[in-house]
């Protein structure tokens, strides 16, 4: 495990953003996963950087990932049942290919469970690429719960995880 700075993004950092999201969407192609084969949302990007809910870990004082915890739950796939105000938000999270496999994702998953509950949020929730299978066991083996897919045509995400924050005084879930 490393020991990661992790703090929110400075709009000027936008291109430290882009190229960790862009090195993720290479390595995804490399695999054969359609996944993120698009450029990066730049404006979503720089508007989260704005309210500072895009974070940047660091270690050694270089950035090696990327990660967007707020409370927008997509309405495409996040239901009124679902409580959306319970719970954080993961979105485009990504390590530097040489930081792979070194725990610096579940580190971030971890600091972003805690992010939550210091917040009063029950869950942890995130939408992951429905076919991905390999994230899919990721997200499991982080502690996270597949709900369920919603399979809508025009959105290629739609993988539901999440996971409890440690926060328990919302006992009906």
């Amino acid at each position: 495990m490393k020991d990661l700075i992790v703090r929110a993004g400075r709009p000027d950092e936008l291109g430290v953003v882009e190229s960790l999201l862009r090195e993720a969407s290479a390595w995804l192609a490399s695999r054969g996963i359609d996944q993120w084969q698009y450029p990066p949302h730049r404006d979503r990007i720089a508007e989260a950087l704005e309210r500072g809910v895009c974070f940047l870990a660091f270690e050694d004082s270089k950035p090696i990932a990327t990660i967007q915890v707020d409370d927008f739950a997509d309405p495409d796939f996040w239901t009124p049942e679902d409580r959306p105000d319970t719970a954080l938000y993961v979105h485009r999270m990504a390590v530097a290919r040489a930081h792979s496999g070194s725990g610096v994702g579940s580190q971030l998953l971890a600091w972003a469970s805690e992010r939550a509950a210091t917040q009063g949020k029950r869950w942890l929730r995130l939408d992951a690429w429905k076919d991905n299978q390999g994230l899919h066991r990721f997200y499991r083996n982080a502690g996270f719960n597949l709900l369920r897919i919603v399979d809508l045509p025009q959105r290629r995400s739609g993988a539901l995880f999440q996971r409890p924050t440690g926060r328990d005084s919302d006992k009906e879930r």
